[in-house]
């Protein structure tokens, strides 16, 4: 039996969801409501049903799941709302502004007794799980250092996401994907240091772009970089381990891994760089290093809205945890944190 969706907010991430949610094996989309009347008849027009208003759709008994697609500040007040109303809840990501807000909206799901979700789509990126497997194998021996990048060079998008009173800014819109990332690969480890600093290319008001530096207890560094005023493009990640080094180029690439087999080699040739010579920086060979591709793994989206319905029906523990989300949003409050005193600050998340 499919679940009965709705969903608020159709704009972007509205119209991703329902295009989903048509083509799903687990949900029936009945129908969006947005504050924007011009979208609720685009939504006619492509025959999807769409309520006058967001008290009309809470009040539809056959809904049982709503999924918020709305500005980030809009996220905490309809999804409260939504669990008083009795519907289990998914909100887009960043699941709300602050810690404050998040414990309410927690504790609006235990006292509704209702399932309540952010949408994490990102634990399903490939290139985010070939470098989560390869932190687990060990087979470049232990991680110490990870660089994940996202590039762009179209500037930060020139809707809410641009207004800090929305909660725009790239620390929001794409580190919010990228921590949880990072605390799903590092699962080990708590983090002890977060360093942050914003750019201010394109928008003076929020952040367009943004490097953090996180610290883990074990030691592992791990490099949170979005840009979106970057014309070349560095590589999606970058891992370094105790036995050889690994690249993802980008969101199409597999994971090139070197492995170091012997450290040491003898006569090492020097190289010839712009003005003088070096052994240290002479490349390896295939006699003390190997190369080879890490396949990319299946992975399907949609999964997600699988384990929320089934954690709906009691018969699984849903995948994007209350504690999960709660510990990103801590990262991210670090984080501003760090800007504001333009220097690292100490933590135990």
């Amino acid at each position: 039996m499919k679940h009965n969706l709705a969903i608020v907010g159709f704009g972007g991430m509205g119209g991703w969801h329902a295009k989903h949610a048509q083509k799903s094996d687990v949900v029936c989309l009945s129908g969006v409501y947005d504050i924007k009347e011009e979208r609720n008849e685009a939504a006619r027009q492509m025959g999807i049903f769409a309520y006058s208003s967001l008290d009309e759709l809470l009040a539809d008994e056959k809904i049982d799941i709503v999924t918020v697609a709305t500005p980030n500040d809009f996220h905490k007040d309809i999804a409260i709302k939504a669990m008083a109303a009795g519907k289990n809840v998914i909100s887009e990501k960043p699941v709300t502004l602050s810690c404050a807000d998040l414990s309410e909206m927690i504790e609006a799901s235990k006292k509704y007794g209702k399932i309540f979700s952010v949408h994490q789509n990102r634990r399903w990126d490939v290139d985010f799980l070939m470098v989560k497997n390869l932190y687990r194998s060990k087979e470049i021996g232990n991680i110490f250092n990870i660089e994940s990048r996202v590039h762009g060079s179209r500037g930060i998008p020139g809707d809410w996401r641009g207004e800090k009173v929305h909660g725009g800014g790239m620390l929001f819109d794409w580190g919010i994907h990228l921590i949880d990332q990072a605390l799903q690969v590092v699962f080990d480890s708590k983090v002890c240091e977060i360093y942050c600093r914003f750019d201010h290319l394109t928008n003076k008001e929020v952040d367009d772009g943004f490097r953090m530096d996180i610290t883990f207890e074990n030691g592992t560094r791990y490099l949170v970089e979005v840009g979106t005023y970057n014309f070349v493009s560095m590589p999606r990640f970058y891992v370094l381990g105790e036995m050889g080094s690994a690249i993802v180029r980008d969101w199409q690439d597999k994971c090139e891994v070197v492995r170091c087999k012997e450290w040491y080699q003898n006569n090492v040739t020097p190289v010839v760089t712009a003005a003088g010579l070096t052994k240290t920086m002479a490349p390896r060979d295939e006699l003390t290093t190997e190369t080879y591709f890490n396949e990319r793994p299946d992975s399907d989206v949609h999964d997600y809205y699988r384990n929320f319905c089934r954690a709906v029906e009691g018969k699984e523990e849903q995948i994007v945890k209350h504690d999960e989300m709660m510990r990103v949003m801590k990262v991210i409050e670090k984080g501003f944190e760090s800007v504001e005193k333009n220097a690292p600050v100490v933590c135990n998340i």
